[in-house]
This record gives C-alpha cells, sequence and structure tokens, in this order.
C-alpha cells in the first residue's frame, strides 16, 4: 500500500514534469503527506490541456454522503479497480498522476514498525497512477478527492511490504490522463510493479509515523 508520501520540490517543477504551462499552485514542500490532507496532482483540464490541482488524498464517491472516516480509501487495488463501484467511474473517466520524490513503508523490526523511505536512485520525482472525483453536497459545497492505485511490490520493495504505489513511466503518462481513453484493455496493462529506474530504500526516523511531524529531516538516513 501507499500511506505515506513526499512532494517536496517546488509546484513548477512538477508542472514542467507534465507539460503544463498555467502557473501551478504554490505549496509548501510536505516531507510527510498523510490520509485527508491536500496533495498535488496532474489530470487532464479543459480542452485537453493538463493541469496541476490540489485534492484530498482519500476518494470520496460522488454517489456517496460525503468523506466517512470509516473508509480512507486512499489506496484502490489494480487487479479490482475497473471493477469496484467507487473506483470504476473515475477508473473510466476521471485518472490522473500524483508526483513524488519518494514515499515511506513500515517493516516489523524485532516487534515494532520501523519506516524506511524508498525513492529513486537519481533522486528525480516519479509519477503515481491515481484517480480523482468530485462530489458535491445539497448546500452546493464541492470536494474533488483522489486514490493511488497500488500493486504487487517489485524486488525493490518486497521486503517491506507486498504491495507498492502503480509507478508510470513518462511514455505512458499521455494515455493514462486522456480522457477519451476509456478502455480497460490498455489501461490494466500498465498498472504493473514498477521496473524502471533503479530504487533506493533506508530506515529512517519514527517521527514520520506522526502525521503533524515534518520537515527534510523525515527523510534523513538512520
Amino acid at each position: 500500500m501507499c500511506g505515506r508520501f513526499v512532494q517536496f520540490s517546488p509546484s513548477r517543477v512538477y508542472a514542467d514534469l507534465f507539460g503544463i504551462l498555467e502557473p501551478p499552485p504554490a505549496v509548501p514542500p510536505r516531507y510527510n503527506l498523510a490520509p485527508t490532507q491536500a496533495v498535488l496532482a496532474a489530470r487532464a483540464g479543459v480542452g485537453g490541456r493538463n493541469e496541476l490541482v490540489p485534492l484530498r488524498w482519500g476518494l470520496v464517491p460522488g454517489w456517496s454522503k460525503g468523506p466517512d472516516s470509516r473508509f480512507s480509501m486512499i489506496n484502490a487495488r489494480a487487479e479490482t479497480v475497473h471493477q469496484k463501484p467507487a473506483y470504476r467511474g473515475p477508473f473510466k473517466y476521471r485518472r490522473c498522476l500524483i508526483p513524488a520524490e519518494g514515499f515511506y513503508e513500515w517493516k516489523n523490526e524485532g516487534g515494532r514498525k520501523q519506516p524506511w523511505f524508498i525513492q529513486r536512485a537519481d533522486g528525480l520525482p516519479f509519477a503515481m497512477a491515481g484517480l480523482w472525483e468530485h462530489w458535491q453536497d445539497p448546500a452546493g459545497d464541492e470536494l474533488e478527492s483522489c486514490s493511488i492505485i497500488v500493486t504487487q511490490a517489485n524486488a525493490a520493495i518486497a521486503p517491506l511490504h507486498e504491495r507498492m504505489p502503480v509507478i508510470l513511466d513518462s511514455e505512458h503518462w499521455p494515455a493514462w490522463l486522456d480522457p477519451v481513453n476509456q478502455r480497460p484493455g490498455e489501461l490494466l496493462p500498465l498498472l504493473q510493479p514498477y521496473a524502471g529506474a533503479p530504487m533506493n530504500r533506508y530506515p529512517v526516523s519514527t517521527r514520520v509515523n506522526r502525521p503533524g511531524n515534518e520537515g527534510a529531516e523525515l527523510i534523513e538516513p538512520l
């Protein structure tokens, strides 16, 4: 799964990554993004041009009564994302890419959970496959939210956890963001364990366990 990640590059870096020309939203660097918080995501906008927008992490189905703490919906399983009622609509019509420099995973070591940080070996940002949704209450208040798609872990992540976020190579970004492409036969094969650039992993401070903690020191190796 993916329960915490980082977005610490300037938002202009992410905009350039996805070919977004409009000024992106200015946000502070984040080293401990947690569920229900706002994350930056790229999606197809008006006229087919990509846009970078903040989305609540934890998908809220458009047909639901609203956010419900009983169902976090921060991750969608790649194997069933096209079938589950909450995800099949977004999978077909509302896909997004969520940039990150890395994510955290926890490993049981000696009876305690030790957090590890995972990143590309070159430290560059990558793009996780996501879904987004629009919800509106009877009073007209709106909420846009997202979920990160997860799949089986690759060899680098398997020692820590059996699942990992789907990381898409840049050659697949146009197909993933294209709302006209609604063919599961073309989209589902993209949701594979990452086999691109080499990845690094190392243990970090347990301070990351608290969502309120922030700062670059959270990703420093122990």
